[in-house]
């Protein structure tokens, strides 16, 4: 671990050579590798989440309730309230720092499929213990309510355009947050500093590689749209070669 530290000190320090092509070919050659097991496990979980929610929903609220609430005159921006929108917000932030683990479960995927092991059900699921979720979870939710706050204060001032740029630079800049939990083990701090700091060294060509990558994966949308299942799983691929082309993995891993 101390020899994995010190190489990222170095990489942060030093820099690294980071190459577009070569880097797109892996991912593709691991997303070939991940792509219907992973997509076939987001259909089945996001049906159950939704199902979740909304049975949920229909418990609290009722069915007359929701289905008035859900009438397109009444989801205008004038009919919803600033508390709506706190309440919203608030719970859509807990659900991403709820669903962190599951993400990073394909990322481990990418990891074995790329390395010849077997995965299933369970390496989705492998970061749903301690003290990995509380990382996962706490680094999401830093992210999440910092990108909120400065939307919020964009959008407070006039320039809600211009909070969205910002909020997609932090996403970018911390988009090694995870794999560098899970497979360096850092700290969610350390994490996110670490992310920012390494990928300012290669900025373009990540943020090119992303952009190509989440491209691909909206290719889904076309026809009726449930392709993006299968699609996504890209960028899983994409944050799994990234973190093995600038930091890498020791031969006893």
């Amino acid at each position: 671990m101390e020899l994995k530290k010190d190489k990222i000190e170095q990489l942060k320090s030093q820099g690294y050579e980071l190459n577009f092509e070569n880097t797109f070919n892996q991912v593709l050659g691991n997303y070939k590798k991940i792509a219907l097991y992973a997509g076939f496990m987001i259909l089945v979980f996001g049906v159950l989440l939704i199902s979740l929610i909304y049975g949920g929903l229909l418990s609290y609220f009722g069915a007359e309730k929701i289905i008035e609430i859900a009438k397109p005159e009444n989801l205008t921006p004038e009919k919803l309230t600033k508390e709506f929108f706190i309440i919203y917000n608030i719970l859509a932030i807990l659900l991403s720092c709820l669903i962190s683990p599951f993400a990073a479960g394909f990322i481990k995927m990418a990891y074995c499929a790329d390395h010849d092991e077997e995965f299933n059900v369970s390496t989705i699921f492998a970061y749903y213990k301690f003290p990995m979720f509380i990382k996962l979870f706490t680094a999401t939710l830093l992210i999440a309510v910092f990108n909120w706050i400065l939307a919020s204060g964009f959008e407070a001032i006039g320039i809600a355009s211009f909070g969205i740029v910002v909020s997609l630079l932090v996403s970018l800049f911390t988009a090694l947050k995870t794999p560098m939990i899970i497979f360096s083990n850092l700290g969610v701090i350390e994490s996110i500093m670490t992310s920012v700091s390494l990928i300012s060294k290669q900025a373009f060509t990540i943020m090119g590689l992303i952009l190509v990558c989440a491209l691909f994966s909206l290719v889904g949308l076309l026809g009726l749209g449930i392709g993006i299942i299968f699609t996504l799983p890209i960028m899983y691929s994409l944050y799994y070669i990234l973190y093995k082309e600038i930091i890498g993995f020791d031969k006893l891993e």
